[in-house]
């Protein structure tokens, strides 16, 4: 009965290679989706700090006049919007709108007794401007606080009294400053407002300012903080939900800051109260903003094109150089980034950008995309049950049975659950069985005797393309199952990066110790198992400590990478275009090729394949960066090719000069 079972579990692999076959061919109309998708949003905004311009005009001698004249310089460059905060009482004195007191200072200067028993704060206008547009700016954000406010006048100029100390006071955030929005407006800038959840969610308020925004040309807000508007009070008043309908009203959008410690609580919820109006913001730190020029040219160019990113935000501060013994900013380094001799500007556009305000991805949905879902999902099960077969053959028909009841579970209890937990055993099933039959033809041909070096050579680069092409069988699989914009914002991400890079290396290292004349039996797992442990293998085995985790360490967005190597990625990506993965081309193509060609003549040669592994599952890695798009991946997928390729083939002309060598050097040196 036994061997009954196993024989349908083994014929059973015919029918999970046609299921594979048909969930690959329904994977592509949703791939073809996704590619339109990305073709939508092709505008490219860059957005600098405001705030942080007042802040070093402070360290000059004319302030005024030093904020019209980086403005101008600003706009001319390229940067077509700026980030205005919610303004403050600082703020506000910063700009000269007002002058600030309490109530000592107020003693001081008018010579009257404040009284021990109130410790108010003093507002003083600068001008009619302030008392035209700030006071009353001032008043009604006090009194909906619920802060008492009443005149007061020192030497015939208006004024506030604020009945709170003042280190609360400054601390109110109160809508941006209308006086400099209009002058940032009538230069031709657009604003992007930066909205924190700091204050209890007033929706009379948030109507009365998203209609002013709207007026005033913004399109876009950016949360300032851990949580977006409204997030705090969501519980009680779903102010998420109606914070969602004031924005979807005045149409206005998101902005998603990439790489942030932390996503700021409530986005995801307010993304999809506006369907997803969201764009991509990569943030240039104050420190970062004094790198090379071509350094931060090379970051906007590769964000927008590698990344989807479609806003760049700028920020500065001012400097102390002891050198000059004077107060510096980094103005001139951004603005050259952007012109000249950096051209980020112009080397986006000449990727098929155009310099704008940044725009949603419109989501392209075919009615037919969640039947086609559906047959992937199903061609997913069964690449993976086939995983499971080669190394355990009764279980082909079992897993893909359970596969198959598990997954209808998972999509009605969690659905994204089911989508990430396929992606990534799919992912790695892919590698991994184009692995095993690579081994498995190794071994066939293993038999033929005095295969000649060019049948070697031939018979390797077949294979090596063969193997590729099934280890890509999981690539149309996994961008369907994750065909979401949710993905392409990193509101969600693929899960499990680190297991991707390991998995199939350490499943084709099991196979060539326990599977090579086949199965593996129990006496050869017994034997393994009872093998000495010398010191040998102890040393072996910490540098493979070591050398996994540097390998960890490169592994995902948050890969450290040496300046060497970040010179060469630039070099590449100036001289070709895209940049190729320097694993991929450097190391496990050569060496798998280099392990197929050895492999038909040594049977130890094998364990090369293993390293070889490494290249497969980053030609799949690459395509789980569903924030990248489809075109640049898979570029970037055939240029690793071509060039481990090439050096492969080097590698193979070197090993036979080093083998011819060594067989007539060899006895000499034995004697």
């Amino acid at each position: 009965m036994y061997q009954k079972w196993k024989r349908w579990n083994t014929a059973a692999r015919k029918w999970l290679w046609i299921l594979v076959v048909l969930g690959v061919a329904a994977a592509l109309p949703v791939g073809y989706d996704r590619l339109q998708t990305e073709s939508t949003s092709k505008n490219v905004e860059f957005v600098f700090d405001y705030r942080d311009l007042v802040d070093i005009s402070v360290y000059r001698t004319r302030p005024q006049d030093y904020i019209a004249e980086q403005l101008d310089r600003l706009k001319q460059a390229g940067v077509g919007s700026m980030a205005l905060f919610e303004s403050t009482l600082d703020e506000f004195v910063k700009s000269r709108r007002i002058t600030l007191y309490d109530g000592q200072q107020v003693a001081d200067l008018t010579g009257k007794v404040i009284s021990p028993n109130e410790n108010y704060t003093y507002v003083a206008f600068n001008n009619e401007d302030s008392v035209t547009h700030i006071k009353p700016l001032i008043e009604e954000t006090f009194t909906r606080l619920g802060i008492s406010v009443r005149p007061w006048t020192y030497n015939d100029a208006e004024g506030l009294i604020l009945e709170t100390p003042r280190s609360n006071a400054v601390l109110k955030p109160m809508s941006p400053d209308p006086i400099t929005l209009k002058m940032l407006r009538d230069k031709g800038f657009a604003i992007v407002p930066r909205l924190s959840d700091s204050t209890p969610y007033d929706q009379a308020y948030m109507e009365k300012l998203m209609a002013y925004f709207a007026d005033n040309g913004v399109k876009r807000i950016l949360f300032d903080g851990e949580s977006v508007k409204g997030f705090s009070d969501d519980e009680e008043m779903e102010s998420l939900k109606a914070f969602g309908e004031l924005l979807n009203k005045h149409n206005i959008g998101l902005t998603a800051i990439e790489n942030i410690k932390k996503p700021q609580k409530g986005f995801t919820t307010l993304a999809y109260q506006t369907d997803y109006n969201v764009a991509r913001l990569y943030s240039l730190s104050e420190r970062d903003a004094t790198l090379e020029v071509e350094v931060i040219s090379d970051r906007f160019v590769l964000a927008s094109k590698d990344r989807n990113i479609r806003m760049f935000y700028l920020n500065a501060e001012p400097l102390r150089d002891t050198t000059t013994a004077s107060i510096t900013d980094p103005m001139d380094n951004l603005i050259e980034s952007l012109t000249e001799p950096g051209n980020a500007i112009k080397d986006i556009q000449e990727n098929g950008f155009t310099i704008g305000q940044a725009e949603a991805f419109q989501v392209a949905d075919s009615s037919m995309q969640r039947y086609f879902k559906a047959v992937a999902v199903v061609g997913a099960i069964a690449l993976i049950s086939l995983m499971i077969s080669y190394f355990i053959p009764f279980l082909a028909i079992p897993a893909f049975v359970i596969g198959l009841i598990g997954s209808a579970g998972l999509y009605v209890l969690r659905p994204e659950m089911m989508e990430q937990a396929l992606a990534l055993a799919t992912s790695i099933s892919g590698p991994t069985v184009a692995m095993i039959l690579a081994i498995r033809k190794v071994n066939s041909n293993q038999s033929l005797p005095d295969m000649s070096v060019g049948r070697r050579v031939t018979h390797a680069i077949v294979l090596f393309f063969k193997t590729t092409i099934l280890s890509l069988a999981a690539v149309p699989l996994v961008i369907a199952l994750l065909n979401n914009v949710t993905y392409m914002l990193v509101l969600d991400q693929f899960r499990g990066v680190n297991l991707l890079a390991l998995a199939p290396m350490a499943l084709t290292a099991v196979y060539v110790l326990l599977y090579r004349g086949g199965n593996a039996t129990r006496g050869g797992v017994i034997k393994l198992l009872k093998t000495p442990i010398t010191l040998l293998w102890v040393i072996a085995s910490g540098v493979l400590g070591v050398i996994g985790m540097y390998y960890l360490s490169r592994t995902g967005n948050a890969g450290s990478v040496s300046s060497i190597e970040m010179a060469f990625r630039s070099f590449l990506e100036n001289t070709i275009g895209v940049r190729p993965r320097n694993k991929e081309f450097l190391l496990a193509h050569p060496i798998m090729l280099l392990g197929l060609f050895l492999s038909f003549k040594y049977r130890h040669a094998a364990y090369l394949l293993i390293v070889g592994a490494m290249g497969q599952l980053s030609i799949v890695g690459t395509f789980t960066h569903i924030h990248s798009p489809i075109y640049i991946s898979t570029v970037r997928g055939l240029l690793g090719l071509v060039l481990g390729l090439i050096i492969g083939l080097i590698a193979i002309y070197v090993w036979q000069i080093a083998e011819r060598i060594w067989k007539r050097w060899s006895p000499l040196l034995r004697q």
